[in-house]
């Protein structure tokens, strides 16, 4: 098959790999449809997250079709559209049991935090991901679901990742009725933060970024207000000002670690492998909730040694919430938001990329170029 393979930072090509095989009964290999990148993924592409090896397919939002199943999946069949959830989860330890399926147990024999991710990195798995014409998704009876005949297939691409996160970064503020919200960042995740914040009764949703077009879309997408930080000597004190002096009641970091680095994880990432960016996001919305406030948390975070503001958060009795989205948790209510119209996810999409072009869509999406917000990859153009 065609897949996009890792090279080293900034180097992705398409290449001939072998066509992904059952090896357990449980197991479906799925003919991707649509994959999309994600803001996340620049962090692999730029070297920046630990244990990134050469020849990896990355991909972690993808749909498709059925192909094979595995002699114990009871649940599809070839010939299921699928969308399947960015987590590999087993669905049955302790953690799956409570609907923690991004902690999932079993599945991630790197790491005691996180579960499995597709085409994240062997610090996630080391599972290869949907940027291909196929892959293999383990445990096909308990991630993957079939796609209503009634849904757009861009609208279950998106609801694989970044509609899923960006709810469940709204669900993780406990937004009440009337309550200011301010979200940080204004890439898809962000975009659809803010517009679920509507949704669980916010009375003002205010957006933050420094790229024009995205706060654009932000204004029209999600009728959010909008801050360009790179236009403020001090955000936090623009966020203090336009909410009574007092701060908003819930912040969303939708940034986490800046996905291009600073300059010391440039120079030291080769040797080091350390996670991409610093906190800066995270201490913005430490000191832009108000005292009493909520922080949540879903950019992207590994490994990091820069500071956090914690004492700060811990004087202002701050309410911190974070994980990495369970994603199919929160399918049900995202179905019915799309059915009612309260939500259109596919009109964030900017860009269709044939597979055989890919390393120019993670060029254009990097560089932010043509105005990238989200560029789906097409396998079979």
């Amino acid at each position: 098959m065609r897949a996009m393979v890792y090279r080293g930072p900034y180097k992705v090509r398409v290449e001939e790999k072998d066509k992904p095989r059952i090896e357990h009964p449980n197991d479906a290999i799925v003919r991707v449809t649509r994959a999309a990148i994600c803001g996340s993924d620049l962090h692999l592409y730029h070297g920046m997250m630990p244990d990134t090896r050469v020849g990896m397919t990355f991909g972690h939002e993808f749909i498709g079709v059925v192909d094979e199943v595995g002699p114990s999946v009871r649940n599809l069949q070839p010939g299921d559209r699928v969308m399947v959830p960015f987590n590999v989860y087993c669905g049955s330890c302790y953690f799956c049991a409570r609907g923690l399926y991004s902690n999932c147990h079993n599945v991630n024999p790197n790491a005691t935090a996180v579960g499995g991710i597709y085409g994240y990195s062997h610090t996630c798995g080391g599972y290869d991901g949907g940027q291909a014409e196929y892959v293999r998704v383990p445990f096909a009876d308990v991630g993957p679901s079939v796609i209503p005949d009634w849904l757009d297939e861009d609208d279950a691409l998106l609801m694989t990742d970044a509609l899923a996160t960006g709810y469940f970064g709204a669900q993780l503020g406990d937004i009440r009725e009337g309550d200011t919200v301010v979200v940080l960042g204004a890439g898809p995740v962000g975009l659809f933060a803010a517009a679920s914040s509507w949704l669980m009764g916010a009375g003002r949703v205010i957006v933050v970024d420094h790229l024009d077009y995205r706060l654009e879309k932000a204004r029209t997408f999600a009728h959010a207000e909008i801050i360009n930080f790179a236009e403020q000597d001090d955000v936090v004190v623009t966020l203090k000002k336009t909410t009574d002096r007092l701060g908003a009641d819930v912040v969303i970091d939708a940034v986490g670690a800046e996905a291009d680095g600073n300059f010391l994880q440039h120079v030291t990432s080769a040797k080091f492998k350390l996670q991409g960016g610093s906190p800066i996001a995270l201490n913005w919305a430490i000191d832009g909730v108000r005292k009493g406030g909520t922080v949540s948390v879903m950019g992207a975070y590994g490994p990091m040694f820069s500071a956090v503001k914690f004492g700060d958060a811990m004087n202002k009795g701050l309410t911190l919430r974070m994980n990495q989205c369970p994603v199919k948790r929160q399918w049900p209510r995202l179905l019915d938001h799309i059915r009612n119209g309260y939500l259109r996810p596919r009109e964030v999409i900017t860009h269709r990329i044939p597979l055989e072009h890919i390393a120019e869509g993670y060029h254009l999406f990097s560089a932010k170029l043509d105005d990238c917000i989200k560029p789906v990859i097409v396998p079979n153009a």
